[in-house]
């Protein structure tokens, strides 16, 4: 047996402990008594002895006093025991945190979301989390979406609600739904109510979009490209927000395009405002998940994106099957 100075064999230079081995000793070192020992662990008291010996081995460190009698611990395996001990707490806290990981919905979930989503949507999506996922700690970050996508690319963010088709590499998209663009409009407005507005009416419009890095402006900008309207047209931008573009045109600016699950909250209480539909087919936007590709909890945000459809069917959209 080594003495309790002399260093580790040389065949044992660099060999680390086993589990095992630690186990035998912490239970030894618990019960003073080999064959209590070996019971409380359900390893024979040979194979007990022989591990607590390997590791005194491994150390070169004497660790226990056998007598004919009674076990004592060493002066060293009085210190070492206690290291003993937290290396195991350490390694059995480290199997729970495993073991919850493997479970879904649990743990921190990082969610970035637009802000031309984030105040219409989260409320919906709030609500499904408290009332289906009462383990999930869903932490919400609002920030444009070039900053969302640099955030998921990074690892500080797990999943993005916003705008596509992202044409991205390496992000998968899980749409939602689909939703029409609505007019706003003063109230004296020629087109203040209309149902039946055509996109060609958008190439003279006095229009007020969000500054730019807004994926919304440029959804705008796309729509009036595609209703004719010159790119050199005038385009008022003088908003940082959805909230200040409606006092905008309610203050007779101009008129903006908003999405429909937006005219409600920003709109109700105004009654300086209007809003109109267009022909159909209205100009609309497409909302998503997204997430990185081969993203370990791929199947729980497919499953969130599931439940997130249904809870959307009372809104002002269309909901977008998943394979779509």
């Amino acid at each position: 047996m080594a003495s309790p100075y002399s260093p580790p064999h040389p065949q044992n230079r660099g060999k680390q402990p086993s589990l095992s081995q630690l186990r035998a000793f912490a239970s030894v070192a618990e019960h003073l008594h080999f064959r209590d020992a070996a019971a409380a662990i359900g390893m024979s008291q040979p194979a007990l002895s022989g591990a607590v010996s390997a590791l005194e081995e491994t150390l070169g460190v004497q660790l226990l006093e056998r007598t004919t009698r009674k076990v004592l611990l060493s002066p060293a395996g009085e210190r070492l025991a206690v290291r003993t001990r937290a290396v195991l707490d350490a390694v059995s806290e480290l199997m729970e945190e495993a073991e919850a990981a493997q479970a879904p919905f649990t743990g921190v979930l990082r969610l970035g979301v637009i802000p031309t989503v984030a105040p219409y949507l989260l409320p919906t999506v709030l609500r499904l989390v408290h009332r289906r996922y009462p383990e999930l700690d869903l932490q919400v970050h609002e920030e444009q979406t070039s900053s969302l996508l640099e955030g998921l690319a990074a690892g500080r963010l797990d999943l993005l609600l916003l705008a596509v088709p992202l044409g991205v590499p390496g992000v998968t998209e899980l749409p939602l739904f689909e939703e029409d663009f609505v007019l706003v409009t003063p109230r004296d407005h020629p087109l203040a109510g209309r149902e039946d507005i055509p996109r060609e009416a958008l190439r003279e419009l006095r229009l007020l979009l969000l500054d730019e890095g807004h994926c919304l402006r440029d959804q705008a900008l796309d729509i009036c490209r595609e209703a004719g309207r010159a790119d050199g047209a005038e385009v008022t931008t003088t908003a940082a927000g959805l909230s200040t573009l409606v006092q905008l045109v309610a203050g007779g600016l101009g008129v903006t395009l908003l999405p429909h699950t937006a005219v409600t909250v920003e709109t109700a209480r105004n009654s300086a405002l209007r809003t109109g539909l267009f022909t159909g087919p209205a100009p609309a936007r497409r909302v998503a998940l997204a997430m990185r590709t081969g993203a370990a909890r791929h199947a729980e945000f497919g499953e969130l994106a599931e439940a997130l459809r249904e809870e959307l069917r009372g809104l002002p959209v269309r909901v977008v099957d998943g394979d779509s």
